[in-house]
């Protein structure tokens, strides 16, 4: 009848007090009854394998109460963050949500673990009872891997909805004409909830991390020895590892949504900056500085940067470096999409001018130029290289059909410099250089307020010298590295040596 009961019990019911004290009862009955002398042995066994079976009933319950209520609270996600103490200072900016998941897990099995110690004092009684032990403790570590799994999920879910819903949003923003700002209000109307989908994404991806880093190690490291004796010591990592590589693939998948969303801007800034910001490259004025269309590009990654290192800041090197790429490889793509069109004609001004926004692109985003970025800039400066011999040499060998400048005496200048000589890829590289080494220095420290986050939270030994010296750190204008060492100089010695990206960029 005991068991019946406990079997018809529903899982509302687990938490309650009266089950668990009625397993102690019956444990107490059973201590009571094995002290007397004529209890007959087979009644106690009787006795102690109904403690072990119901306890084994109760273990399970509450193992599906674990996976239910986590399927329960991952509906109720608000999206908004908690505080810095409420999250123990993490670097991550969770939720709710992640707290709440370890609340269930914490209760289920905490009461699970005085239930498994009160069957190891009996295990050694007799086989059955140390298999049933050994049954009971792979259940309990499989629901408690599931669970984490099952959240994950859920996390992987709420993050393809904001995902999905960004991109529905765009798509009628581009078919209707309307601006869906108030779509994106209405979406925080719940007070401290994130602003925008980007934010909300953000949040997903904080939790995702969270749970990875830190909340996977917590509860796998306090639960362990439920099922630790019965389990090898390298099945025991392989279980942590399983569980953190979970977490890790789907960390990598809401992170490219997220890179994806800010790529769309970072895109449109682009563009802005490449073809809509007035310049005329095949008639520019002579190379004044940085222009405020690089400044404003900048600005861009600026946000993201402020937005990652509020919201999930160990993800921050990895994300801007998605993004850095990204930048550089969409600079390629626009020039190839529009060299016979805004980008049909490159004289040396205009050269000289991308130049020296690239060299002051990558000198304040040094940090996070990966190794694939570093060879799309290389890409980018030799196919400009190629551009601008073709049509500087045009001009010199075709005075009759060059536009005269009449942009003032240093284009002149410029122009005169070039009239009468045959004009190499080389050429134009002193002029970019000279360009580059009269203005960059001073321009990084006029724009250093601008971009000063990306040298504040980043290692000093990752900094280059010119940045050093530009932000004014200590030391830095004593370094013997002179300018010529740039990382932007790469593409003059690549091309030295032949490299094929850069052996056709020379007249035949």
């Amino acid at each position: 009848m005991v068991h019946n009961t406990f079997h018809d019990l529903e899982e509302s019911n687990i938490l309650q007090s009266y089950m668990s004290d009625a397993i102690k009862e019956i444990s107490k009955a059973c201590q009571a009854f094995e002290v007397k002398e004529s209890a007959p042995p087979t009644a106690v066994m009787a006795l102690r394998t109904l403690q072990a079976e119901i306890t084994k009933i109760y273990i399970i319950r509450l193992c599906s109460w674990m996976r239910a209520m986590t399927e329960e609270i991952s509906k109720e996600e608000t999206l908004i963050p908690v505080s810095i103490l409420e999250r123990n200072k993490s670097p991550y900016t969770i939720s709710f949500l992640p707290l709440a998941f370890r609340s269930v897990i914490a209760s289920a099995m905490d009461q699970i673990s005085q239930m498994i110690q009160s069957l190891r004092s009996d295990a050694g009684r007799s086989e059955d009872m140390f298999a049933l032990l050994q049954e009971i403790q792979e259940s309990v570590r499989l629901a408690f891997l599931n669970c984490f799994l099952d959240f994950a999920g859920h996390l992987e879910q709420i993050g393809s909805e904001l995902a999905q819903n960004k991109s529905s949003k765009e798509s009628l923003h581009l078919q209707n004409g309307y601006s869906h700002e108030s779509e994106e209000k209405s979406s925080s109307n719940l007070q401290g909830s994130a602003v925008d989908s980007h934010q909300q994404l953000l949040l997903v991806l904080s939790n995702i991390g969270f749970c990875k880093d830190e909340l996977s190690y917590e509860l796998f490291n306090k639960y362990k020895t439920i099922w630790l004796q019965s389990r090898e010591k390298d099945e025991e990592g392989s279980d942590i590892q399983d569980l953190v590589m979970s977490f890790s693939g789907l960390e990598e998948k809401v992170l490219a949504q997220y890179t994806f969303a800010k790529a769309n801007l970072i895109r449109s800034a682009a563009m802005n900056y490449l073809l809509n910001s007035g310049v005329q490259w095949g008639a520019a004025p002579a190379v004044k500085g940085v222009r405020d269309a690089a400044v404003e590009l900048l600005h861009t990654l600026v946000a993201v940067h402020s937005e990652v290192f509020a919201g999930a800041k160990p993800l921050l090197d990895k994300t801007l470096g998605i993004l850095v790429e990204g930048l550089i490889d969409t600079f390629l793509s626009l020039f190839h999409e529009n060299k016979s069109k805004d980008l049909r004609s490159l004289d040396a001004n205009g050269f000289c001018q991308l130049m020296l926004e690239l060299e002051y692109f990558e000198t304040i985003l040094n940090p996070y130029l990966t190794p694939d970025a570093r060879e799309s800039l290389k890409s980018l400066q030799g196919v400009l290289l190629e551009k601008a011999t073709e049509n500087v040499t045009e001009a010199v060998e075709n005075p009759g059909h060059q536009r005269r400048s009449t942009r003032g005496s240093e284009d002149a200048l410029a122009d005169d410099r070039l009239q009468g000589m045959t004009v190499s890829p080389d050429d134009l590289i002193v002029l970019a250089e000279q360009c580059s080494s009269e203005l960059l220095q001073s321009e990084l420290e006029r724009t250093r307020i601008n971009t000063a986050c990306f040298i504040e939270s980043i290692p000093l030994d990752s900094v280059p010298e010119s940045a050093k010296a530009a932000y004014a750190y200590r030391g830095s204008m004593d370094s013997p590295r002179s300018y010529m060492d740039s990382p932007g100089r790469n593409y003059r010695g690549t091309q030295a040596m032949g490299s094929p990206g850069f052996s056709r960029h020379r007249r035949r």
